[in-house]
């Protein structure tokens, strides 16, 4: 998606004035309708993650009109604040609530304790109920097209990774991505630098610049601003991807590629159960052959035939023929993983807590 869209209007611009304040947004005001409510961790203007998620937000409206209502809170922290705005939420008759963040797990659960005619879905956790589900995509489908990308475009042979929290989303995204940069340049390295935050324009510039003083041309990151593209356009001669959405006003170049995270279906086809009496929880986990992980278009500035080994790739992981974690695959510790030609079951990538060999560096506790 083209962040140009992002201006917001003036009726938008009050509303969030709200959501800055911790009242729910509404996006439009009638009765008798289906209330979808969503709780963001970041702003919607972050060009990442929560811009992607209210897009889904919008394709919502779209797509029932004047059937739904939908409400927001940006900005909500992954703690008890999160459980306030959730039984506001609840209180001011919500039928269905996003939460979209992987902090609000426990939140959500509590919450939907106290509210069982009120559904739940959890984004990136794993605790449900009956009237909790959980969804997530696969983004380590979309960080192999990127290692891939990176371990032949690098020209330091040091490839800087962004990480958010120590967390097994995130945890996947690392090894997925070193694994396919490994394969087409062994003499590759990663540095990873931690920055303890999703959304932190400050934070994830200087972790950017920190990375580029260690001799890293191509940055990745596992955090939700554009700042990090920025970094590396000011530094020059560095490349990066957009990360969760297109962020393409960074094509052709630092901006290579990207990740897009596409919930509209999810959340219109959550939001159509709700209203048929349908819903009933579940747990969704799906990548780039459903079209929940997208791939940003690969910009001139990538050599035309990484260009069409990396769209070979994504297509082989899309049809399924490929698993971006097939062995031989060993851990950090030298310790056997995948044997040769097996691929990772879900319960463990789902809870993967390690580096696979290669990898230099300890995961934070």
């Amino acid at each position: 998606m083209n962040l140009t869209k992002r201006a917001l209007m003036t009726g938008a611009a009050m509303a969030l004035g709200l959501a800055a304040s911790g009242a729910p947004v509404l996006a439009e005001s009638h009765s008798e309708k289906t209330k979808v409510g969503f709780v963001y961790v970041g702003p919607v203007g972050d060009g990442g993650w929560t811009y992607e998620h209210d897009q889904g937000r919008k394709a919502v409206e779209e797509h029932f009109g004047d059937a739904v209502e939908t409400v927001y809170v940006e900005n909500v922290p992954e703690g008890p604040d999160a459980e306030r705005v959730m039984v506001q939420m609840a209180r001011d008759g919500a039928d269905l609530i996003f939460t979209t963040s992987f902090g609000y797990m426990d939140p959500t659960i509590n919450v939907a304790s106290k509210f069982p005619d009120v559904k739940f879905e959890h984004a990136t956790g794993y605790k449900t109920a009956d009237n909790v589900s959980v969804y997530s995509a696969r983004f380590y489908e979309g960080r192999a097209v990127q290692g891939h990308i990176a371990g032949s475009m690098t020209e330091s042979n040091i490839i800087g990774y962004i990480g958010s929290y120590p967390i097994p989303e995130v945890i996947r995204g690392i090894n997925s991505a070193y694994i396919h940069a490994k394969k087409v340049n062994p003499d590759v390295e990663f540095k990873i630098v931690w920055a303890f935050t999703w959304f932190d324009p400050a934070k994830e510039a200087d972790a950017a610049k920190v990375l580029i003083e260690q001799g890293a041309d191509v940055i990745l990151q596992h955090t939700d601003s554009t700042a990090p593209l920025a970094a590396a356009q000011e530094a020059g001669g560095i490349i990066g991807f957009g990360q969760a959405s297109d962020m393409s006003e960074y094509a052709p170049s630092p901006r290579v590629s990207s990740i897009i995270d596409n919930w509209a279906p999810y959340y219109i086809a959550r939001t159509q159960a709700v209203m048929d009496g349908t819903w009933e929880s579940s747990n969704t986990w799906d990548g780039i052959g459903p079209g929940m992980v997208g791939i940003g278009e690969i910009t001139d500035a990538v050599p035309e035939d990484v260009k069409t080994e990396a769209l070979a790739l994504k297509d082989s992981i899309a049809s399924g023929e490929y698993h971006p974690f097939t062995g031989p695959l060993k851990k950090q510790d030298g310790s056997d993983w995948l044997a040769e030609g097996e691929t990772a079951d879900d319960g463990t990538l789902a809870g993967m807590n390690f580096f696979v060999e290669g990898l230099e560096g300890e995961i934070p506790q």
